[in-house]
């Protein structure tokens, strides 16, 4: 496992770009919503540490995992927004709904990024278990919330020099 007792949620601040004329926009599920709002507020702590101003992060829920790439494009078509961050948790049950579900999700996260060439970035746990979610969501493999806003401004900042 590539987390294997490993934290990868720690960021050299210095190395990310400064967001301070960002604006995001953040489409989060409401379904495991304890493994999300940990997500959430830690793509927020990440991205205001990096200078992105409060009142330019818009959060916006969605029912679940799958509703996630429509909330994503509703914020992609918006000319106020430079980048969208994606957040939701499927966890393995007993039926083939998970594969369906993370399938849709994935592919359809992909396509409104490259339909609208507007940074979407991918923080959707795919887990087995809860366990394994509490620990990507500020446990001991740190918070895949972190990473993904990370990602975010990255790709904004590239999009903006190569613009």
């Amino acid at each position: 496992m590539a987390t294997a007792g490993r934290n990868l949620s720690h960021f050299k601040k210095e190395e990310v770009p400064n967001g301070a004329d960002f604006r995001i926009g953040i489409v989060v599920s409401e379904w495991n919503e304890t493994i999300t709002s940990n997500l959430l507020n830690g793509a927020i702590e990440a991205l205001i540490s990096s200078g992105v101003k409060e009142e330019n992060i818009h959060v916006e829920t969605v029912p679940g995992a799958f509703e996630l790439p429509l909330g994503a494009q509703y914020f992609c078509k918006r000319k106020d927004i430079d980048g969208v961050i994606t957040i939701g948790v499927v966890i393995q049950g007993e039926t083939r709904h998970f594969d369906f579900v993370c399938q849709g999700t994935t592919q359809g996260i992909m396509d409104v990024m490259l339909k609208y060439d507007k940074p979407v970035s991918f923080c959707v746990l795919t887990d087995n278990t809860l366990q394994q979610s509490i620990d990507r969501s500020g446990g001991k493999h740190g918070n895949k919330g972190i990473e993904c806003a990370i990602a975010c401004l990255q790709m904004i900042a590239l999009q903006k020099k190569e613009g």
